[in-house]
């Protein structure tokens, strides 16, 4: 049942970071198959970086042919029907920050589940939150947004602090996965609305 809820967030996440970076492909004007690669990466590049940095080889979206299947499908979601999606308020902001909490949770959960300790877990949350933003970002020419915009990291690791330390405590997995994804996104949708950030050096 564990496993089971994990493996249901994990694809939720997948699907809601493919249409964010479907969705920053379309608005650079590329075609179909660069709409499906930035999907695809924006998906996969947090939670592969992370397996590989557990030793968990191959990593799982390399060999579940469902991860590419849910990016595919959202990629082609967002190619057809881009100005239905559009239509949502700040959608790539939007579905961006969905899968970030999602991933931070599940990337946290996965660490702790194959042994590493509480401050690694909540490192490799991190990492499996910002690394598919990050390639998204790069492969169209853009600071990623981990390096510039609004508490965005600092989401993630609230977000993964939270759920390691609610199962450090002994609660269970359902509602300490729930209770750190739903930190994450409050205080990364809250900087987005409020503009909150850290400090640049001037």
């Amino acid at each position: 049942m564990t496993s089971t809820f994990v493996t249901l967030l994990d694809f939720l996440g997948t699907f809601a970071f493919a249409i964010s970076g479907a969705l920053v492909a379309v608005r650079h004007r590329l075609d179909l198959f660069g709409v499906l690669v930035l999907s695809f990466a924006a998906a996969t590049a947090g939670g592969i970086t992370r397996d590989v940095l557990l030793g968990a080889t191959p990593p799982v979206a390399l060999v579940d042919w469902r991860y590419l299947g849910v990016s595919v499908v959202a990629g082609l979601v967002t190619f057809y029907r881009h100005r239905q999606v559009s239509k949502l308020r700040n959608p790539v902001q939007l579905s961006d920050a969905v899968g970030l909490a999602l991933f931070a949770v599940v990337g946290a959960s996965k660490a702790l589940t194959l042994g590493l300790g509480p401050v690694g877990a909540v490192m490799l949350g991190v990492v499996t939150g910002v690394g598919g933003g990050i390639l998204r970002d790069v492969l169209v020419a853009q600071v990623p947004a981990v390096l510039q915009r609004e508490l965005y990291a600092v989401a993630a690791m609230a977000g993964a602090i939270a759920f390691v330390a609610l199962r450090e405590a002994g609660i269970a997995q359902a509602p300490a996965a729930v209770t750190g994804a739903g930190l994450c996104f409050a205080v990364r949708w809250l900087a987005i609305r409020r503009g909150w950030g850290l400090p640049v050096a001037r």
